[in-house]
């Protein structure tokens, strides 16, 4: 998924703008189909507790679609605004993009040096009124400015300009940095990336790693990217699913814990590294003083209402603990979760109406599941990331596979 020279530049709309929106969608589209993207975290062996959806994804969940513009373009130094280009946009539709009712939500920030905007109204209204968007520190703004463009344009086409007008207001566009592959201050994500993803938003299964916002991250300091993961629960006769949906940029080496085993200890090596004298590698200015960030989106088909689901987002926060995350000062933490429950309550159709609400001595099975989809959809994004070189010839390497397998076999861990 290679975003060619041919999209049109940053911040420009023109008669064209079908064709590139095409464009974009294409790219997106372009994911391998069905799990032919293989193998995933179970595939290997690490151990999980739950029961996963059909396709332990976040589109488990009936409704939500998912949709990836991913841009890899260029090599070798970075000089800005020209590359090396690593990076893209991710879009989550709670009910696909061609449904208006919003979606009870809240969302919720262990640690706060990051990004999701619109969330004080989220907080007031209880409401998530369209897609959530995830793409890199210095994209949020175009890709919030596009969110708007893409339904003030939708509302003239479809719907005579009576599209309601909280649609286009306040984009929630969550972010991490991935500036040590990325030409990040090139601000290379255009309007039309942004299109791309909302448009090519599907059900399904979703491509994880090297995808969408996800290209250019890295997960203690392993490749990361995109994952996902979902459960199914029994509450009192009743199924619901939960599924999540991971950004993953944060952690040092030494706190990585997969299945409750140290592997980040077990592996100290397969550092960043950049070419040095006579092309040996050299550990590479790639921020590691810094904690990075995650963005996890959570989606549920339990009839949760937003006190609820803030206390849903707030769980996140172990299923992060589980892999060995402090959570540090310079991380930017922030999570989102909502309900595909009570549409026409969210809507708000009538001055009064009734609605369906999962007691709060019947929330503990959501909760664990949250936990539990959370670690496994990081995993998921490590073991799908491949290893990428990017600006400066900074090359971020892949978790090795292999070596996971013999350290959970050595630790008593491995499954099957």
């Amino acid at each position: 998924m290679i975003c060619m020279p041919s999209c049109a530049p940053a911040g420009r709309l023109t008669p064209l703008l079908s064709s590139l929106v095409a464009c974009s969608v294409l790219l997106a589209h372009a994911a391998t189909p069905s799990w032919a993207q293989s193998p995933r975290a179970r595939d290997l062996g690490v151990p999980f507790d739950g029961t996963t959806g059909p396709l332990n994804a976040i589109t488990d969940v009936s409704g939500v679609t998912v949709g990836h513009t991913t841009l890899v373009r260029g090599s070798g130094d970075k000089v800005m605004g020209q590359g090396p280009v690593r990076t893209g946009v991710t879009a989550v539709w709670p009910r696909g993009k061609d449904m208006r009712e919003p979606a009870f939500a809240a969302w919720f920030s262990l640690n706060g040096d990051g990004e999701m905007t619109g969330t004080t109204w989220v907080e007031d209204s209880g409401l998530l009124e369209g897609p959530v968007m995830i793409t890199n520190t210095l994209g949020v703004g175009v890709v919030h400015d596009a969110v708007v463009r893409w339904e003030a344009r939708r509302s003239l086409e479809q719907y005579d300009g009576d599209y309601p007008a909280w649609a286009a207001s306040l984009p929630v566009v969550a972010e991490t940095w991935d500036g040590t592959l990325n030409d990040i201050f090139g601000l290379h994500v255009t309007t039309e990336d942004a299109f791309g993803a909302m448009e090519a938003a599907a059900s399904g299964p979703v491509v994880e790693g090297n995808v969408g916002g996800g290209t250019g991250m890295i997960c203690h300091r392993f490749k990361g990217g995109i994952g996902t993961s979902s459960r199914t629960v029994a509450v009192e006769g009743a199924r619901y699913t939960v599924g999540v949906l991971v950004q993953c940029n944060y952690g040092s080496r030494e706190q990585l814990r997969i299945a409750g085993v140290p592997v980040g200890q077990e592996i100290p090596d397969l550092m960043p590294a950049r070419p040095g004298e006579g092309g040996a590698p050299e550990p590479a200015d790639d921020g590691a003083d810094r904690e990075g960030s995650i963005i996890v989106v959570v989606a549920t088909d339990a009839p949760l209402l937003p006190h609820q689901l803030k206390r849903v987002a707030r769980r996140v926060s172990l299923g992060l603990g589980r892999q060995g995350s402090t959570s540090g000062n310079g991380s930017g933490d922030i999570f989102i979760a909502f309900s595909t429950a009570n549409r026409d309550a969210a809507a708000g159709l009538t001055p009064v109406t009734r609605l369906e609400l999962l007691a709060n001595d019947h929330l503990n099975p959501v909760f664990g599941a949250t936990v539990e989809a959370t670690e496994e959809a990081i995993v998921n994004a490590l073991v799908a990331a491949e290893t990428m070189t990017g600006a400066d010839d900074v090359t971020v390497y892949a978790l090795p596979h292999d070596r996971l397998r013999e350290i959970l076999r050595r630790y008593g861990r491995l499954s099957g």
